[in-house]
Formats: C-alpha cells, sequence, structure tokens
C-alpha cells in the first residue's frame, strides 16, 4: 500500500536539507543612504547561539555584502550552526569625485586612513545595532565572532584596535563588549604612532597572511613621517611583545591570495572559534602550504596596482 504522506514527508525534509538557511535584511545606519546587514540564520541552531559577523573585502572601492565569497562564508558557517551576519560599510574610495574634492585626502596616508575609519565606525554599528537585537535574532552577543578579508580584515582588525585603547572610532560599540574572536585573513591596523599598543587585551585572534603580500602588506607599508598599515607579522611581534596570547599561520612565497582562503580554511576557523568560546587560551605560530593557495598574478601585484584596474 503506497503512503503518499510519507513521500511527501521525505520531499519536504530533502528541501531543509538543502536549504541550509533563511535570510533576512535590516537596516543598520543612515549615512549618505542607508546601511544593510544580512542574517543569515541555519536550520538547525548551535545550542550556545553563537554568531558570526562577516566583513566583506574590495580594497575600500568595490565589494557588496551579498556576494558570493559573502555567501560562501554564509553557507559554509549555517551548516556548522553558526547565524552569519553579512554587512554593508561605506567605501570610500566608491566616489572619486568626493576624494578630489577633499584635498585633505590628497596624501596617500590620509586617503587610507580616511576609508579605515568610516568602515571602522560603520562596523561598530552594526554590531551596536546587532547587540541590541540579539533577542530577535536569537544570539548570544558575548558569542559574536568578527571575520573579514583583506578591508574586511583590516576593518576588523582596526576596530578591536580602538576597543581595547578606548579610542572614538569604537564608541558605537556596547559599553564592556568584546568580540568573542577575531579571524582576519590578510588584513592590518592603521596607526599614526610608531609602534602599535593595546591598553587593554584584544579578542583572541587568528592572523593569516602571505609573506609575500604587497596589497596588504604582510609586514608594513606606509611613508617614513606619516601613518602606516602593520600588516600581520608586525601585529604578531606586538602581540608577542607585550604576551598577548594568539594564533599566527603563515604562507610561505604566497601574496593576497590568503584573503580568499576561507574555503579551505573552515575547519582551522572553526576549531580556533571553538577554543576561544570554550575560554582557552593558546598561542600557535605556524608556516603551512595548501593546494588550495598557489600563487598567482595577485602575488606579483603591490596596493596601487589593484586600483589600476578598477
Amino acid at each position: 500500500m503506497k503512503r503518499p504522506w510519507i513521500i511527501t514527508a521525505l520531499l519536504i525534509l530533502m528541501g531543509i536539507c538543502a536549504e541550509a538557511q533563511t535570510k533576512e535584511t535590516f537596516p543598520f545606519a543612515k549615512r549618505d543612504s542607508t546601511l544593510y546587514l544580512d542574517v543569515h540564520k541555519p536550520v538547525v541552531q548551535r545550542a550556545d547561539k553563537a554568531a558570526v559577523l562577516a566583513v566583506f573585502g574590495g580594497g575600500f572601492i568595490t565589494g557588496t555584502r551579498d556576494n558570493h565569497y559573502q555567501q560562501t562564508i554564509a553557507d559554509s558557517l549555517t551548516r556548522r550552526g553558526f547565524t552569519v551576519i553579512s554587512i554593508d560599510y561605506r567605501l570610500g574610495l566608491k566616489d572619486p569625485v568626493m576624494v578630489m574634492e577633499n584635498s585633505s585626502l590628497w596624501k596617500t596616508d590620509d586617503l587610507f586612513q580616511h576609508c579605515i575609519d568610516i568602515a571602522t565606525e560603520d562596523c561598530a554599528e552594526a554590531i551596536a545595532w546587532v547587540c541590541a537585537h540579539a533577542s530577535q535574532l536569537d544570539i548570544d552577543i558575548s558569542k559574536l565572532i568578527l571575520t573579514g578579508s583583506s578591508a574586511g580584515a583590516i576593518t576588523i582588525l582596526q576596530l578591536d584596535y580602538c576597543r581595547a585603547n578606548g579610542l572614538p572610532l569604537a564608541k558605537a560599540l556596547p559599553k564592556g563588549w568584546k568580540p568573542a574572536a577575531m579571524i582576519p585573513y590578510a588584513g592590518g591596523i592603521m596607526c599614526k604612532k610608531k609602534d602599535l599598543h593595546y591598553a587593554n587585551p584584544p579578542a583572541p585572534t587568528l592572523l593569516m597572511h602571505g609573506t609575500k603580500d604587497r596589497i596588504v602588506n604582510y609586514k608594513k607599508f606606509g611613508l617614513p613621517f606619516g601613518a602606516k598599515l602593520f600588516g600581520s607579522s608586525t601585529i604578531d611581534k606586538i602581540m608577542d611583545k607585550e604576551n598577548i596570547p594568539h594564533w599566527i599561520i603563515r604562507f610561505e612565497g604566497i601574496g593576497h591570495e590568503v584573503a580568499s582562503w576561507f574555503p579551505g580554511s573552515v575547519d582551522i576557523f572553526c576549531s580556533f572559534v571553538q577554543l576561544a568560546l570554550n575560554g582557552r587560551v593558546s598561542s600557535l605560530d605556524a608556516v603551512m602550504t595548501d593546494s588550495y593557495l598557489q600563487p598567482t598574478e595577485w602575488t606579483k601585484m603591490g596596493l596601487f596596482d589593484i586600483y589600476k584596474q578598477k
């Protein structure tokens, strides 16, 4: 005897398994235009209600919260039970007319400082909105992990640096809030001082960078007497000097390709997150190779080469 209801139930279940997430879009800030964030909810949520806030890359000139790479992150992490939040932020280099009309931005270091500053402000506003709506989103804000690629990696590192040092760019963050973990892919911190310093401990951080990266420089980039962008190698040295536990994974001979390594790093990503959520304090300094990462034209390119293509 055939039982159509069993077949129907199986088809529904197969549909649920194929769709690992649902998505809602919310406005979180009003600038020249409205900034939005996408909330990807897993079908089966982690018991601890941990969430990941992901910031896209694109050199502060391009990129969107719902591009293919961001969707890949959402797909991978919702399947593991995380709520994933992908955010807008202002792209400081998207409007060349604005740059040309603003003489205060004509110096390279001032221009990049401006781009990083407004992205950092927007990221802080997004986190403040998420924290204020945590019940609605059904997440635990003490278990909010930040990740980003390239410009997005710079943004989250800058944000936590500002938070740890009580700087104005992080003022929108809820008082006392701290990321559960930070996972930047090829990021850095912009600073006008000679060296970085953390007045308060940063969040548990996993740095990943290619040693040949000249787009977001592995060591540091900047003018002799101006602000500098300190890359993962320099951040690692400062954290070592200040006895701050952290992980760094270096890819010898690889350039900016590491910025797109998330699909090859999901297991490492989740292992680090779990240690951080469990309160485990650990340090790791590893040189790694992965067949997923091979030198391409990105290894040969410097920072200004990417803008010649735009």
